[in-house]
């Protein structure tokens, strides 16, 4: 094998390994309808891990098949590679999937070189797509006009949209679309003649739930459309809502959801159909929302550069109270914070590096139910020293010297995460009025509950460690003592064995690493004697250890819980 490859081979090398991604990303992806079909909830978790797992593994086999291929000499000098990007270049211009192809020759890049020698010249910082796309997109949405009546038109719908297993009961679900469609909408809507809904011809799955999603619109107005469908066993398939109100639509495609599954040809145009739907969604989480979280991340990145390329917004430490684990610092004009691993932990974390990044990392993989915020890792982040507050880098230089670099007049981030940022719900019912709290109570409490219904035990459950999004939900950030609810052994406390027993200053009982007293719950949530109580008349059954274990007992039984990406008010009466 000759030394010294042209450009273009290692180019089509590098897209053969995007290819072979991309046909395994579609098996994966083509399975749902027929794990839906079959109720194999089991399996869908199985898959949708796969598939996260899958772009890291194939990026390794890319690597390595380059590292045999060709010589270091050729492979590792970085003066070679703006020549293999222009080759690159030309390969995927006529792709309908180019922007993805980019972020793939970024990730193989980053590979095998160090973030020193990233820059725009060698890898896609700012992708080429928008200048080069002028070949012709294929339709990816059905249109459907109402003709002689709504009825008629969802009739059509449901023709198209038909499953191997039958609907339960087809016509009594059509009347209650219907129903809730003329509630939903203003009255003169469903009378208009170009009243038009337009759905994306495939249908999207995730856990145990499959979804049509698109708009309603005339031709002034538009709504976000989505009908969500439940399998269950043994009755067929059931239409369980029909949503309109674009904040509903936007917490089925949060940065706190498992990822859909979705045949999308043309990736680009789909997320953009999203957007016209969802215009307050950033298009790196729709990416994000149907499988391309990598691509997501490059987008995320993009618009950070910038946001601080084009405004005067400078980085702080995060409000709330300080983190044992983690150091927090945002930016206030960008939706976001950056996650840090102090050099030092509290003495009361029994926890060491190598964990807390395990943890976060398992976050990515699992079904996050709506109630653990989606996080991206990131290393050697470079920032201009201007961009930080001085005493936002004296903090982080001060607690994790390690990771935070100041090299003249750049700060380096050697590793972080970032995460969609909430208001700590601490801070939030500090201010809330008594409607709010008791709403957020609520919320906080289905949040652990869910959370468990997942095989998910938070672990630290203190309310400074969930956040409130800006719908109002409930949200778990603070993941270094997460661990499968499957894992905890949850106890009651023993009687005590004699009247000295409640007086001494231990325990007069044994306590294991994974023991878990939800006895103890109430004083180490609350403070507030009054959310205290308020709590405990809302969701007094997590005090029980009863309630645990029958929860474990069900997951080790094979059950797949019921958790809803939407508010169960939409239900189709």
């Amino acid at each position: 094998m000759p030394q010294q490859w042209p450009a273009a081979d290692i180019a089509r090398l590098i897209l053969d390994g995007f290819d072979d991604y991309r046909e395994h990303f579609r098996q994966i992806t083509d399975g749902a309808r027929t794990r839906f079909e079959q109720a194999q909830w089991q399996e869908t978790q199985q898959a949708s891990a796969a598939r996260i797992n899958l772009y890291e593994e194939k990026v390794s086999e890319v690597g390595a098949r380059l590292h045999q291929a060709i010589s270091a000499e050729v492979l590792l000098d970085v003066q070679f590679w703006p020549l293999v990007k222009s080759a690159y270049i030309n390969l995927i211009d006529t792709r309908f999937d180019d922007e993805l192809a980019e972020t793939w020759f970024n990730s193989i890049f980053c590979g095998l070189f160090s973030h020193d020698c990233i820059s725009d010249g060698c890898m896609f910082i700012h992708t080429t797509r928008p200048s080069l796309r002028s070949h012709e997109r294929a339709a990816q949405t059905r249109s459907y006009l109402p003709q002689i009546n709504l009825g008629g038109m969802l009739e059509q719908v449901f023709a198209d949209y038909r499953f191997s297993v039958p609907y339960e009961d087809l016509p009594r679900d059509l009347r209650r679309l219907e129903t809730q469609l003329r509630t939903s909408l203003p009255d003169w809507v469903c009378k208009d003649p170009e009243l038009c809904i337009e759905l994306f011809s495939s249908v999207l799955y995730r856990n145990k739930g499959a979804y049509l999603v698109g708009r309603i619109y005339t031709r002034d107005e538009q709504w976000p459309l989505v009908i969500p469908l439940l399998h269950r066993e043994g009755q067929g398939v059931q239409v369980d809502a029909l949503i309109t109100d674009e904040a509903e639509v936007s917490i089925i495609f949060s940065f706190t959801r498992s990822y859909f599954m979705v045949d999308v040809a043309i990736p680009a145009e789909f997320v953009g159909f999203l957007k016209r739907i969802l215009p307050g969604k950033h298009i790196a989480e729709l990416y994000t929302s149907i499988g391309f979280y990598k691509h997501g991340k490059s987008e995320f990145y993009r618009a950070l550069i910038n946001h601080l390329a084009n405004t005067d917004d400078r980085f702080i430490m995060a409000p709330g109270v300080r983190g044992m684990v983690m150091s927090v610092f945002t930016l206030p004009g960008f939706n976001t914070v950056f996650k840090i691993i102090k050099d030092r932990f509290s003495p009361s974390k029994n926890v060491d590096r190598a964990t807390v990044i395990e943890k976060y990392r398992m976050v990515k993989s699992v079904d996050r139910v709506g109630r653990m915020a989606d996080t991206q890792e990131f290393a050697d982040f470079r920032f201009p020293k201007a961009k930080f507050e001085p005493e936002c880098l004296a903090e982080l230089l001060e607690v994790a010297a390690s990771t935070v670099e100041l090299e003249g007049d750049i700060v380096l981030i050697r590793h972080c995460w970032t995460e969609r940022r909430m208001t700590p719900l601490n801070i939030y019912l500090e201010h809330a009025n008594e409607a709010q709290v008791l709403e957020a109570l609520e919320d906080y409490g289905l949040a652990i509950k869910q959370l468990a219904a997942a095989n998910i035990f938070p672990g630290d459950m203190l309310l400074k460690n969930f956040g409130v999004t800006r719908h109002g939900r409930v949200v778990f950030y603070d993941y270094d003592e997460i661990c499968h609810l499957t894992e905890a052994n949850f106890r009651r406390i023993p009687p005590p064995r004699y009247p000295e027993d409640e007086m001494a200053s231990e325990p007069w009982y044994s306590i294991g690493p994974l023991d878990v007293f939800p006895e103890e719950f109430p004083p180490f949530l609350f403070a507030d004697m009054g959310q205290r109580r308020l709590f405990s008349q809302l969701h007094g059954d997590l005090y029980q250890a009863e309630y645990w274990q029958g929860l474990q007992e069900a997951i080790r039984a094979g059950k797949v819980i019921d958790v809803f990406p939407y508010r169960r008010k939409e239900q189709l009466n």
